[in-house]
């Protein structure tokens, strides 16, 4: 038996647990038509946005390329056109996935259930918002998806953004459990650094919108958890942490 076997997995949420990534695009759009700006993010500019962590974040960061003028003037009214953009994009991605255009990726819910009923811990770690959440999880597994998921932290508990570790030093400390003993699911670059900066063991699935970033330093870069089970996760976790051991040896 491994010193640190296996005993609960962190998911993110964007990208690793369902692709939404398309669905958070046109939810901008549609916020910004609704605003009445002629901002439009293409798919090649939203790919080059998800560098930053954050819906806001990415809002300030467009906004200080397109309007840094307008920022230094009055720093307080960007802030509130930023905070309604945001709004109404929330409610437009909301309405998108209670209307099925979102859904967990391929393998994700299987391997849910059979590690929940494994006994592992169940967590997420995310940059979203507890409203993103909500919706995808509440439509994808059912209103009793915190019975499952036993520690959420997001963007209203864990403020500062992948890449920082924030979020999963948090949850370490919420599951009272060692980042040897638990390991990350992410889809980015920031998700990897942000994970493995609190000592985790990460598994990547890309997307579409983040397949050419570095993954340096992942356990395993997989294209799905279709035909993941528990028994990999725990063997893979266990090469992990023996590699580990007698690197310190």
């Amino acid at each position: 038996m491994p010193a640190n076997p296996l005993q609960a997995l962190i998911f993110d949420v964007d990208g690793t647990l369902a692709d939404t990534e398309e669905a958070h695009r046109t939810a901008f759009n549609h916020a910004f038509a609704e605003m009445g700006m002629e901002w439009r993010w293409d798919v090649p500019l939203y790919t080059a946005l998800l560098d930053v962590s954050g819906g806001k974040e990415r809002i300030r960061h467009y906004w200080n390329q397109a309007h840094a003028d307008i920022r230094a003037l009055d720093g307080q009214a960007v802030q509130d056109t930023i905070d309604r953009i945001h709004e109404l994009k929330t409610a437009a991605y909301e309405q998108a996935v209670q209307d099925g255009a979102v859904a967990l990726r391929p393998g994700v819910l299987k391997l849910i259930e059979a590690a929940h009923q494994d006994g592992l811990r169940l967590a997420i770690a995310t940059t979203t918002s507890p409203v993103n959440i909500a919706a995808l999880l509440r439509t994808s597994i059912g209103p009793d998806w915190r019975q499952v998921f036993g520690v959420v932290e997001d963007a209203s508990t864990a403020p500062l953004k992948k890449p920082h570790p924030q979020a999963y030093l948090q949850t370490l400390q919420r599951l009272q459990l060692p980042a040897r003993a638990c390991m990350a699911l992410e889809d980015s670059s920031n998700g990897l650094r942000a994970a493995r900066a609190a000592g985790l063991p990460t598994l990547i699935t890309p997307n579409e919108y983040t397949a050419l970033h570095d993954f340096a330093g992942a356990l395993r870069v997989l294209p799905s958890l279709r035909d993941v089970t528990v028994a990999h996760l725990r063997a893979w976790h266990a090469e992990t942490v023996a590699g580990q051991s007698l690197a310190r040896a």
